[in-house]
């Protein structure tokens, strides 16, 4: 039996994963969980096989909670799922530790097999984001200037263009406000902006955050 986490802001993409797994033999979901706060309780708490997990999410991010159960949980695989392949996150999520990466678009079938796949112990990434990223990495390519953040970057800046403070952002982070500071004047730096609000511009026209 493989025990999921399902972890995502919209309780209507909860519902649908709901659906498709509970009608699949071999699935149980132990929990359901909003942001990424709640994902490490839950893992914490279930220790599930795999967790589901979407990254734009208030509080603590879904790149954040990969990174801290990839860290304290090793054994325990996250796939990632995402509105779209264009989404500028494959490369900081797998780095984050991620086992896979999908579209909320794709079948029912690859999300099966995705799943089977990182509770084996294997990676799993759709083949429309193999795809991006193939054609991001070419001469050329379409490539997103937040590709040049790290990891660690990438999510100050979410918290960022979320309207979080310095000191909250700390606190998700467990790093003091100056550090946070010292980040975000980096991030202003390689992305070629000179405020958070042309930072959220940015954010938007590239998929990062939603536009809505």
């Amino acid at each position: 039996m493989t025990r999921l986490v399902l972890v995502d802001d919209h309780e209507i993409v909860r519902t649908g994963l709901r659906m498709i797994l509970e009608n699949t033999p071999g699935m149980e979901i132990v929990a359901e969980c909003d942001d990424g706060d709640q994902a490490l309780q839950a893992v914490r708490q279930h220790q599930p096989d795999v967790v589901l997990m979407d990254v734009n999410m208030p509080r603590m991010s879904g790149l954040e909670a990969t990174r801290r159960i990839a860290e304290r949980f090793p054994g325990i695989g996250v796939i990632i799922l995402t509105i779209h392949a264009q989404n500028p996150f494959p490369a900081q999520l797998l780095e984050a530790g991620a086992s896979g990466y999908l579209t909320k678009g794709c079948d029912s079938d690859e999300l099966i097999k995705a799943i089977r796949t990182v509770s084996r112990g294997g990676k799993y990434i759709g083949a429309d984001i193999a795809q991006q990223m193939a054609l991001s990495m070419l001469p050329g390519g379409d490539s997103s200037p937040f590709d040049t953040l790290s990891t660690r970057e990438m999510e100050v800046m979410l918290m960022v263009v979320q309207g979080k403070s310095m000191k909250e952002i700390g606190e998700v982070l467990s790093i003091s406000p100056k550090t946070v500071a010292t980040y975000k004047y980096r991030i202003l730096e390689k992305l070629a902006v000179d405020n958070v609000v042309e930072l959220t511009r940015l954010a938007m026209s590239h998929g990062v955050m939603d536009s809505s």
